[in-house]
């Protein structure tokens, strides 16, 4: 393996198409594509100002790099793509990524980040400024996700959510089997138009949760200032405390220590097909 130390590159694509490289303390000045079409990578305290330096790479391993403001869109159409101790600063830095694993990373700026990836692997990553985090990708396993962003994780396939915190209104639309554990979810209208999400041991803040959702899941979760939840979605809901309000479920079986309001209106499908279960018995109102 080549190795290239304590030296600097700019301009455009001053790597293309390198194999078999080893980069330690190098610095990149602005410039585009500096290692495009480059495979077998690795790079140790690096530095990355310029863009789309790892456009159709395959194999990289990056530790404890920094990617500044100017390296915009730094990783697309690539595979196999492992970051270690990162310092992101730039926006929509992955795109159509096949095997992406983060560890231990900060992406301070994270608009439309990580959309169209398959096969992502999230251990300890701290993401702000976010937009549509990880629109339309499938295959992720996030662990210790801390998310500060609208619109996470929507229309994504076949995730699982382990010890996060995630602030984002709009979070998890339109999924399709998705399991959240040990999670704080915080942000208005979550989980609306899913398929088969399940959520274990979260906690939930917001108005308007987990709306016109098919074969919703919660066990053993804590709502908290939660009104006009469940509206239209088929649930099988075990909840500790107390829920503001539910409104017109469509079936099955919601339990909770107290839910302050029963809305079955005339929109209501069914006011028979959802048993509701609480410490203190709620009788159905009318909106």
């Amino acid at each position: 393996m080549e190795l290239l130390r304590n030296t600097c590159f700019d301009g455009e694509r001053p790597l293309f198409a390198r194999s078999d490289l080893r980069l330690e303390n190098v610095q990149f000045y602005p410039g585009d594509s500096a290692l495009k079409e480059s495979q077998h990578v690795e790079a140790v305290d690096c530095l990355f100002m310029g863009r789309y330096p790892f456009w159709h790479t395959e194999r990289a391993r990056l530790t404890n790099c920094h990617f500044t403001a100017g390296s915009q869109a730094a990783i697309w159409y690539a595979s196999d793509i492992h970051l270690v101790d990162a310092v992101v600063e730039a926006p929509h830095m992955f795109r159509r990524v096949q095997q992406l694993h983060l560890e231990n990373a900060q992406l301070t700026n994270a608009a439309e980040c990580g959309w169209n990836c398959r096969d992502v692997t999230f251990r300890n990553v701290d993401i702000k400024g976010s937009r549509y985090l990880l629109l339309h990708s499938q295959g992720l396993d996030l662990d210790g996700l801390r998310l500060g962003g609208d619109c996470a994780l929507q229309d994504t396939r076949n995730v699982v959510v382990r010890n996060a915190c995630i602030e984002s209104n709009d979070a998890l639309w339109n999924t399709e089997n998705v399991t959240v554990y040990d999670s704080v979810l915080i942000g208005e209208c979550l989980g609306w138009h899913s398929k088969n999400l399940r959520l274990v041991n979260c906690t939930i803040h917001g108005s308007q949760p987990l709306c016109y959702v098919k074969n919703l899941v919660l066990e053993n979760c804590t709502m908290v200032e939660t009104d006009r939840c469940f509206e239209y979605s088929t649930l099988q809901a075990q909840v500790y405390g107390e829920i503001l309000s539910v409104k017109n479920p469509t079936s099955g079986c919601i339990t909770a220590c107290r839910i302050g309001e029963l809305i079955l209106d005339e929109n209501c499908l069914d006011p028979s097909a959802c048993r509701v279960a609480t410490a203190n018995p709620v009788l159905p109102t009318e909106s």
